[in-house]
């Protein structure tokens, strides 16, 4: 027992190493490739100016008001994702008259690229939050809704019939037994929405914003302002590497039993 602790452990260590040692050379050569004139620096900055640009807008306040707006624009379009493509999705699976009519407008639009309607949305509603709204909403909430469609039906039919055998209510049967097996496909669901909502707030936020980091990243590549460019990219990608990693973290929480069983 403990010589499979010790090599899990050692299997642990070796694993974080090689990522760290990949990730530290990847900043190595940064730093050092623009450095020695290698890369340009025009368009590959050191990497130490970069931090230095990061500091420098991060002390002003500026980074702090564009990531403000950022986020609550990624978390109010998120938000109401979640809200709709959850409920709905257990719905068109529990109800056939819901899944018969919303059936032909999923198939229709799921993959259908959210960046290639953004034209439209601008078209019909302009350049104002609205736009920018519909877009993170329209990119989350299909692959949350597919996730939730896919973990109700995954729910193994012998658990409901045991359920049923029982004279389970209806809400019971749903709270017991739907619910709980659904969780994992939901929180999977949720960390790939996520993701894409950043994505799609990026460039809901260049095409037409006048802040937010997705400008604050089209401003200063306009600008020429390489450095600071790069830097607002990091700031950007930080983020999406917290939500990722927050959702996995809650993910493992919440799938414990499962993996127990």
């Amino acid at each position: 027992m403990g010589t499979t602790k010790t090599k899990k452990k050692l299997l642990s260590g070796r694993l974080i190493f090689r990522r760290t040692a990949v990730i530290g050379l990847l900043l190595l050569s940064w730093q050092v490739l623009p450095s020695l004139d290698i890369i340009s620096p025009r368009t590959l900055p050191p990497l130490s100016e970069v931090l230095a640009r990061l500091w420098e807008i991060a002390g002003s306040g500026e980074l702090k008001v564009h990531m403000a707006i950022s986020l609550k624009r990624a978390f109010t379009g998120f938000t109401a994702a979640v809200i709709v493509a959850v409920p709905l999705g257990f719905l068109m699976v529990w109800s056939k008259k819901v899944h018969q009519f919303f059936n032909p407008i999923v198939q229709l639009f799921r993959n259908t690229s959210s960046l290639a309607l953004y034209p439209i949305v601008l078209l019909i509603f302009g350049l104002g939050e609205t736009a920018k709204f519909i877009i993170i909403f329209w990119t989350a909430a299909w692959p949350l809704l597919i996730s939730v469609i896919d973990g109700v039906r995954a729910v193994d039919a012998i658990y409901v019939k045991a359920a049923k055998s029982m004279s389970i209510s209806t809400a019971a049967l749903f709270f017991r037994v739907i619910l709980p097996s659904t969780v994992p496909y939901i929180l999977t669901g949720l960390r790939i929405s996520a993701t894409r909502s950043m994505v799609a707030l990026v460039a809901a936020e260049m095409l037409g914003a006048s802040s937010g980091l997705g400008f604050l990243i089209f401003d200063t590549q306009h600008k020429d302002e390489i450095a600071k460019m790069y830097a607002a990219i990091i700031i950007l990608i930080s983020l999406g590497m917290l939500v990722n990693f927050a959702l996995g973290q809650l993910e493992a929480r919440l799938s414990a039993w499962k993996r127990s069983a």
